[in-house]
């Protein structure tokens, strides 16, 4: 798995692509938690959930059911208490997409186990055929040289990738303005 700051960084700075409008920073603090929270199925392992399980890690908060019930919550909470002029439907969307892009990551990560995306139907994991980004140990392992390759491979395989379609998209959004 890729860093919880990067699935945070990589939703955020997608999400400020999108969506030009201003809204409260509580806005951006969802989306970062929204993009971590699939990773809270680690805890599992705490209480006995076998490695493999849909409920292990990368099990059915990974997948794309998740993805969709988790984003119609947070848009129905934020529509109902954080001011934005975005629309019911728009929210779900763009909470659903940002949950979805931490099991994106995940599949683009040279180790663990894959992503069980059709959880709760079925348990099959996949990846990406091209996988350039390092997995990430958990625990205190990530203060370690290891953590280091880590994040190096995150910031040039996502982090700038993200980056530079951020000032696409600020390019694109002035070049509109003229027009």
């Amino acid at each position: 798995m890729p860093t919880i700051f990067t699935h945070a960084v990589f939703a955020t700075v997608l999400g400020k692509s999108a969506i030009s409008k201003t809204v409260l920073i509580w806005f951006w603090v969802i989306t970062a938690l929204c993009a971590m929270i699939p990773d809270a199925d680690v805890i599992g392992y705490s209480f006995g959930v076998e490695r493999g399980s849909m409920f292990a890690h990368r099990g059915f908060t990974h997948s794309i059911a998740f993805a969709l019930v988790f984003g119609a919550i947070v848009a129905f909470f934020v529509h109902k208490f954080l001011p934005t002029n975005l629309t019911l439907i728009k929210l779900f969307v763009y909470f659903s997409l940002v949950t979805f892009s931490h099991s994106f990551l995940d599949m683009l990560t040279n180790g663990g186990p894959g992503v069980a995306l059709f959880a709760p139907l079925s348990n099959q994991r996949f990846f990406f055929p091209w996988r350039p980004v390092e997995v990430s140990p958990i625990g205190v392992g990530f203060f370690s040289r290891r953590g280091l390759i880590v994040i190096f491979s995150e910031i040039i395989w996502v982090w700038l990738p993200a980056f530079l379609f951020f000032l696409l998209a600020i390019i694109i959004r002035k070049i509109r303005k003229k027009s």
